[in-house]
């Protein structure tokens, strides 16, 4: 478990749908005038570049973010999301790609705060780097963001956005994701909580799914990508999913033209598809 870089997987066709969905909500929960907490509970090192280290050996940026950049797509969600990635490298080369605490600190405000779990040992120097000396509005915790994200909740101002996001290569991720969630429930009812999953062939990633669909009693929304069918016995990503528990009013709706845009987009064979499906009272 704490031999994963994210560096490798920077960019990718699961990073577009991830940090898609985390920018409409950002700008969404950041409409209201009263302070947001922002917390990633697998936070990674912040910044990637993709033409060095682990994302040039992997090239993985090519299956997301270099297509969108090659074709500028035309759902206004989808153009929002891009024009947060130019916010932070709008060179001429674009070889930076921003993760979820540098997309968080470009959309929210001076009075909003931002607290980052990373367990890996390189990572969490890297993400300090990034977050620059300890001060109010970032903190900063090496850690099992499972766990950490207890202390975190229920939030002062009683607003937060949690994301779950960790990388499940180790089985067991997928058990803690329902029991943090239940417990965050518990802490915190109507926080709003978004849950990245991976698309592999693995049978606790099959069922992740249905069994977030019965974790909490509220509203709900789920969005998936996938860009491939799976080869037999093959261990690679095929796609990947975003759970949002309490999502804000319309997410929905911004997402709708913006999921079969990408299956044109980022689609590798005619098994490439999207789901939308939500429980919205």
């Amino acid at each position: 478990m704490f031999s994963y870089r994210h560096g490798f997987h920077a960019g990718n066709h699961a990073d577009v749908l991830k940090h898609l969905v985390l920018v409409q909500l950002l700008r969404r929960m950041t409409v209201k005038d009263k302070a947001l907490l922002f917390v990633d509970t697998h936070a990674g090192g912040g910044t990637y570049a993709l033409d060095e280290g682990f994302a040039a050996r992997s090239a993985e940026g090519m299956t997301g973010i270099a297509r969108l950049r090659g074709r500028p797509p035309r759902a206004p969600a989808l153009v929002e999301y891009l024009a947060e990635v130019a916010r932070f490298d709008d060179g001429p080369a674009a070889s930076r790609y921003p993760g979820s605490p540098q997309l968080a600190s470009q959309l929210l405000r001076g009075y909003d705060r931002l607290r980052l779990f990373e367990a890996h040992t390189t990572e969490i120097e890297v993400l300090r780097e990034w977050a620059g000396p300890p001060g109010r509005r970032v903190i900063v915790t090496f850690g099992d963001g499972f766990s950490g994200l207890r202390s975190a909740l229920p939030p002062p101002s009683r607003r937060a956005l949690v994301l779950i996001d960790p990388s499940y290569e180790d089985k067991q991720d997928y058990r803690r994701v329902i029991e943090t969630l239940e417990d965050a429930f518990r802490r915190f009812a109507t926080g709003t909580y978004a849950v990245w999953y991976p698309q592999v062939s693995r049978r606790e990633s099959a069922r992740l799914p249905e069994r977030l669909r019965t974790v909490a009693p509220g509203d709900w929304l789920h969005a998936s990508l996938t860009v491939r069918e799976p080869a037999p016995g093959a261990r690679g990503l095929h796609g990947s999913g975003m759970f949002v528990f309490n999502p804000p009013w319309q997410l929905d709706v911004a997402l709708r033209p913006a999921l079969p845009e990408l299956v044109t987009l980022l689609g590798q064979d005619p098994a490439a598809r999207f789901g939308l499906e939500s429980r919205l009272t």
